[in-house]
């Protein structure tokens, strides 16, 4: 049974609180902005902007994986598209 958007984010928060232990979260549901669209089927589309200390000495690329590793199999059924911006305290 798929989640709505109000799980979604819930689970999405809860999995980075976990991994990453970040300063803040944002999460941003875009999903009203692709209804109608083929990829609206499935999980929704979000923006996450993620503050954390451990992303330092990271590389972008690092970053997002760290993002992906964190929400793990819900990139797989709850989520189709993400938007990731993923910083330190001090690039804010």
């Amino acid at each position: 049974m798929m989640m709505d958007s109000t799980e979604r984010i819930t689970m999405i928060k809860d999995r980075l609180n976990q991994s990453l232990n970040p300063v803040s979260i944002d999460i941003i549901d875009d999903s009203h902005k692709h209804a109608g669209h083929a990829s609206a089927k499935g999980g929704g589309h979000f923006t996450v902007t993620v503050i954390a200390d451990g992303f330092a000495g990271k590389s972008l690329i690092q970053r997002h994986r760290m993002v992906y590793d964190a929400i793990g199999d819900g990139m797989k059924s709850e989520i189709h598209a993400l938007s990731i911006k993923a910083k330190t305290p001090d690039e804010i």
